[in-house]
């Protein structure tokens, strides 16, 4: 029938095309390209040098799965930083938490943001604009590297390990947050997908090991993204796995919050993995991701 397509590779041998209505921005920033288009099946999404980050389907999968578990482990996160996030839709549901006091965004690219909040306002409400929010414009790993303040919760909502965001999926920067939270806070990350990236999934977990207590990866199906997508929190004290239902229900209740997909009964279910999966983590066979040999994802 003709039409517009977008060819997204997945990596190497496998790649898919996705129906076009409308391209709504494409261009570039200081750094890197973006494309903003409306689909057919997916509604608006968002694509970063050819690699899809969300769509307004299902990005309230992705970001309450990102969020939710690690801030209602913690009993009283009233100060969150965020490294990444540039559509805004992480740090509109870490603002869902009326325990917050402080959200400290982190992201390198100021023209990113500026697009996101102007084409994609479905995703962030305008998160950026509330008074507890405070917006840097540097790169993330300096600003870890440099940080003497302290944060209950550390949120890395980062692209794919892909050129310069490698350095934030290394033993280094994990030891940096490690300084940040203290032995009282908890860090979450997105963590590749265990079938098509297991190589990535099982580095980033093995890394976090190295310095975290507590290690809990976790996971999500998001359509848009197409496979089965995982997350990983980490801590010397707070284990999610040991917080009732109950609990979590007192604190969804206690702290305002609104869900779509996130529940307290599916909090406990998440980190029940399929057996592949935990017969891959038991292996042990992954390398580190250091500075000096970082993880990259192979295309």
């Amino acid at each position: 029938m003709g039409g517009l397509l977008y060819h997204e590779v997945i990596r190497r041998g496998l790649s898919r095309l996705i129906e076009v209505r409308r391209v709504v921005y494409s261009g570039r920033t200081r750094f890197q390209r973006v494309d903003i288009v409306d689909t057919e099946v997916f509604g608006r999404m968002l694509f970063l040098d050819g690699i899809s980050q969300l769509s307004t389907l299902d990005e309230h999968i992705y970001h309450e799965s990102l969020v939710h578990p690690a801030l209602l482990t913690h009993p009283e996160p009233r100060r969150v930083l965020i490294i990444g996030g540039g559509d805004g839709g992480a740090l509109e549901e870490v603002l869902k938490h009326r325990v917050v006091e402080e959200v400290v965004m982190v992201d390198i690219d100021e023209q990113l943001i500026s697009l996101t909040r102007r084409y994609l306002w479905e995703v962030n409400r305008g998160a950026f604009d509330d008074p507890r929010v405070q917006l840097i414009f540097r790169d993330g790993r300096e600003y870890i590297d440099e940080c003497s303040e302290n944060f209950d919760a550390v949120i890395l909502d980062l692209t794919d390990p892909l050129g310069p965001s490698r350095r934030l999926y290394t033993l280094e920067a994990y030891r940096g947050i490690r300084d940040i939270i203290g032995d009282e806070g908890i860090m979450v990350t997105h963590a590749e997908s265990p079938y098509i990236y297991q190589r990535e999934f099982l580095t980033i977990h093995r890394t976090l090991s190295e310095v975290y207590r507590i290690v809990r990866p976790y996971g999500a199906w998001i359509p848009s993204l197409g496979p089965y997508w995982m997350f990983i929190t980490a801590s010397n004290v707070h284990d999610p796995k040991a917080i009732s239902p109950g609990e979590i229900e007192r604190r969804l209740r206690e702290r305002g919050i609104e869900t779509k997909y996130y529940t307290s009964e599916l909090h406990g279910a998440i980190f029940t993995l399929p057996k592949n999966i935990m017969e891959a983590l038991k292996r042990g066979d992954a390398g580190l991701s250091t500075d000096e040999r970082p993880l990259e994802r192979l295309l």
